[in-house]
């Protein structure tokens, strides 16, 4: 026989719970750098959404207040 591989079922089971760890945790790291790289290219929230947010309410918003309210989303990340 080419290959004489003599494993038990407890050795088969251990590399299979190992490879399904290792997978998960290259997953998780993947997905969560292009989460972050999409996020950064599309911020969840603009100065015109605020405008825009504010007016809705009712509000005429001042450059400061739209400005105030980007830096306090920054802060909060």
């Amino acid at each position: 026989m080419l290959l004489d591989v003599n494993m038990t079922g407890g050795s088969v089971a251990g590399i299979v719970i190992v490879c399904l760890i290792v997978g998960l945790l290259i997953g998780f790291f993947a997905s969560r750098y292009v989460f972050k790289r999409e996020l950064k290219k599309n911020p969840p929230m603009s100065e015109k959404m605020v405008r825009a947010m504010m007016s809705q309410m009712g509000r005429t918003p001042s450059e400061k207040q739209v400005r105030a309210v980007m830096r306090q989303m920054e802060d909060n990340k």
